[in-house]
């Protein structure tokens, strides 16, 4: 078994913090949205969302009834 002498260990820590450093660094770095922008943008995405919802809702809707129609002899 390899002993580590306190230089090494101390080399590990260093490198460990330096990695959450480097984190906390970036993110000072970014450009976060103001409030008025993130609630246009969240209202832009539930929008989004409702209309994809009713399209898949619709097109679910309508091969159900094909498939009842022409497959199940339904009417």
């Amino acid at each position: 078994m390899v002993k580590k002498t306190q230089s090494q260990i101390a080399k590990a820590k260093k490198r460990r913090f330096s990695a959450v450093r480097d984190i906390y660094d970036e993110l000072r770095k970014v450009v976060w949205p103001s409030r008025k922008e993130t609630f246009r943008l969240t209202l832009i995405v539930l929008a989004i969302c409702i209309a994809v919802g009713i399209l898949l809702g619709a097109l679910d809707y309508g091969f159900s009834e094909l498939v009842t129609r022409v497959f199940l002899g339904g009417s």
